[in-house]
């Protein structure tokens, strides 16, 4: 939507300026104004939206004004730019209003250096600002409106649709031979990828986009319930058909090798064919709309799918295909509490037992679930320098003077290529290296966009028109891009830009070997300013992002095996998000070192493998967090208050790993020793005698215990085993 919404305010915008007979430099830069009007703005409410782009025109009458003052007095031109952008990316601090002012300001002078607005031409440039503006504000608050409840309401869509193709990708791994067995986990692993990534935007939503917070809760509970009960469901899938227990790890880690087949699950078996006709029912339920449950053919499904949570109604099969037909009538139960949290009440009159059952386990939970306080932020006490608003404008300031006096050699009308290559390679990152490989990135699009705009430089001429279709399917295909790929997101700018070339008459092949010149000096500019002034170093980063993961992971893990041995109850499900976007923050600082042009393969390696752990061990925490929120309603969860015994291990290995990466100094042991569930053994003779419940938390623990014992080893902590004097181990 932002794409379209960008496109149709430029649309607008050149419309309503052709009609007032404007000049084709007047409509260029009416054209990128619209742009940065309209995609500066990130607010969620549209009353702040339209109070930030009322702010905007005035900022950008100023920064127009001085551009066009200071276009012909070099030096005092170059300090008030090299200041500007001090200030642009310093009040970043202030939040969404602060960062799209600052960003408008940078924009509309730098198009004044693009267009070379002059002093006698401004009247009529600072009216093309008032239309664009104007044309961007009726796009946005009256063609393609965009509430936070759409926003929701499209993104709930797309977990459903995620949810669906991974289910879709389970069933493809069901029926893969060995030759295709690797492709199908690969497409297993990427589908769950995905359904995590839209429960984390719909997260981001759920406060402005839900009328109150006890439905914003009842939503998140429903969404987090969905996701972790089909990732279960791909674990126990996989364990089905293998020759032994898969390890959680495989689903996480990229190229992982498919765990050798077992014979548990055979192509032309009935149990199979069972498996398969089931898990295209789930698929059914999941992507139905509730509209079309005419009949009773879905509800026969559900009740059927539903019935798998009650021993008498499993197949006969071994343990392990037992556990994946359970494990589809959990998620059917969590799909259903999905259906009812996004579609509301729903017919009952043909439900079984065991779907009543269900509905009154939900409904309890409803009843449980209250509006989440709010948690007020601790006090930032980074001060002055420390702070990173601070410390990216120094940067910022430093590598555009440098990327000024560069530019100037290169060439004295277009230097400011390369203040743009500074100021873009900054936006977004933290650290060294992820400036590097931004600037790379960008460097690389540029190029390609250079020799695409040749050729459509020759091939559109002095048609005005065409020009300007084209120049905005490539703003359109540069929003369509930007989440996927940053040098495929370059390249479009750059052909866009040969076009406005073009449209100025100042094109010529030249100018766009030019822009690769400047584009380079620009990245290389920032690099230098990010190493050399205040530098955040890649390890400096990941460690920093790392001991918070760590952290979150021991709370989520100490808060769920407290309740689920019998304390009180807490918000595990919020400390569950936490912990999945210091995940996502660790994964995206640790680009730079997992990235091909990374020279280190070992440590790019490493780095792959404690992200994975890390996923695995956030999936068993998570899975225990939703686990302990059922205790206070559920009639087949109890509390086990053994169960404290078996988490002490972990929370003091956790310490200890904290502890080292906070301090290599640090000479803490990590522990292991007999399996978790040995705690829970008694002296008496036979079988274990906690139930399946229990059995399924001691699983999720002992993989969490395995998990962090894992990342012991490339984070260099000694491992000890305990002396073995008792048959269940110590638990320190």
């Amino acid at each position: 939507m932002a794409g379209l919404r960008t496109v149709g305010a430029i649309a607008l915008t050149l419309a309503v300026l052709a009609l007032l007979g404007a000049d084709v430099s007047h409509m260029v830069t009416g054209a990128m104004a619209a742009m940065v009007a309209t995609f500066a703005i990130k607010e969620k409410q549209r009353r702040e939206q339209a109070l930030t782009l009322a702010l905007g025109l005035p900022v950008a009458l100023v920064a127009m004004s001085l551009g066009a003052l200071l276009n012909t007095r070099v030096v005092a031109g170059d300090l008030f730019f090299i200041a500007l952008i001090f200030a642009a990316v310093y009040s970043r601090r202030f939040g969404d209003r602060g960062t799209a002012l600052g960003l408008i300001g940078f924009q509309i002078y730098f198009v004044a250096l693009f267009v070379r607005a002059t002093s006698a031409a401004l009247p009529g440039l600072c009216g093309t600002l008032a239309v664009a503006f104007a044309c961007s504000a009726v796009v946005r608050f009256g063609l393609v409106v965009e509430t936070p409840e759409r926003i929701l309401l499209r993104l709930r869509e797309a977990f459903r649709a995620r949810l669906a193709q991974l289910v879709s990708a389970q069933i493809e791994l069901l029926d893969a031979g060995p030759d295709r067995a690797e492709k199908a986990l690969e497409d297993v692993r990427r589908h769950t990828a995905r359904l995590h990534e839209s429960a984390m935007m719909i997260q981001g939503r759920l406060e402005e986009g839900t009328s109150n917070s006890a439905t914003a809760s009842l939503v998140q509970r429903r969404v987090a319930d969905a996701e972790i009960a089909a990732e279960r469901l791909g674990v126990l899938l996989l364990t089905a058909r293998s020759a032994e227990r898969a390890d959680t790890l495989t689903l996480h880690l990229p190229h992982a090798p498919v765990p050798p087949a077992g014979d548990r699950l055979r192509a032309q078996d009935d149990t199979t064919a069972t498996l398969r006709r089931d898990l295209n029912a789930l698929r059914l339920l999941v992507i139905r709309p509730v509209s079309n449950d005419r009949g009773t053919a879905v509800a026969h499904l559900r009740n059927r799918l539903l019935g798998y949570r009650d021993e008498e109604n499993l197949p006969r099969a071994s343990a392990v295909v037992q556990d994946v037909f359970r494990g589809i009538g959990e998620a059917a139960r969590s799909v259903l509490g999905l259906r009812l949290a996004l579609d509301g009440p729903q017919d009952e009159s043909d439900d079984t037992p065991a779907t009543t059952r269900s509905r009154e386990e939900l409904d309890a939970e409803d009843v449980a679930i209250a509006g989440a306080e709010e948690t007020v932020p601790g006090g930032n006490d980074r001060k002055r320098l420390e702070r990173p608003t601070t410390r990216a404008a120094v940067q910022v300031s430093v590598g555009s003077a440098l990327a000024i006096v560069g530019g100037e050699f290169l060439s004295s009308q277009r230097w400011y290529w390369a203040v743009l290559t500074c100021w873009v390679v900054f936006l977004n990152t933290a650290s060294t290296g992820e400036i590097l490989v931004k600037g790379y990135r960008r460097l690389l699009g540029t190029v390609l966009g250079v020799v695409a705009g040749v050729g459509l430089a020759g091939l559109v001429g002095s048609h005005t028109w065409t020009a300007f279709a084209l120049v905005l399917l490539f703003i359109f295909a540069m929003f369509f891009t930007a989440p996927l790929s940053y040098a495929l997101m370059s390249f479009f700018v750059t052909a866009m830009l040969g076009l406005l070339y073009t449209l100025l008459n100042t094109y010529s092949a030249s100018v766009l070997v030019l822009r690769i010149e400047e584009t380079a000096l620009g990245a290389a500019c920032g690099v230098i300013a990010a190493a050399v002034i205040l530098p955040v170093h890649t390890d400096r980063r990941t460690d920093e992002l790392l001991g918070t993961v760590l952290t979150r992971l021991g709370d989520v893990t100490g808060a769920a095996v407290e309740q689920l041995s019998g304390g009180p109850a807490l918000d595990l499900l919020d400390r569950a998000r936490d912990l999945d976007t210091a995940l996502d923050d660790l994964r995206a600082s640790t680009q730079p070192l997992t990235h091909p042009i990374t020279p280190l393969r070992s440590r790019r390696q490493t780095a792959r493998y404690i992200v994975a752990l890390l996923e695995t061990c956030a999936y068993h925490a998570r899975s225990l967090a939703a686990t302990a929120e059922l205790l206070p309603y559920s009639k087949t969860i109890a509390a086990d208050p053994r169960l404290k015994g078996a988490g002490r291990r972990i929370a003091h290995n956790i310490d200890v790993l904290v502890a080292r990466v906070e301090d290599d100094d640090s000479d803490g042991v990590a522990e292991t020793g007999a399996s978790l569930a040995s705690i829970l053994e008694t002296d008496a003779p036979g079988p274990p005698r906690h139930d399946r419940v229990t059995g399924r938390v001691l699983r999720h623990l002992q993989r969490l215990d395995e998990g962090v014992i894992g990342l012991a080893r490339p984070l260099g902590v000694t491992v000890s085993t305990p002396d073995k004097a008792s048959p269940r181990g110590r638990v320190p």
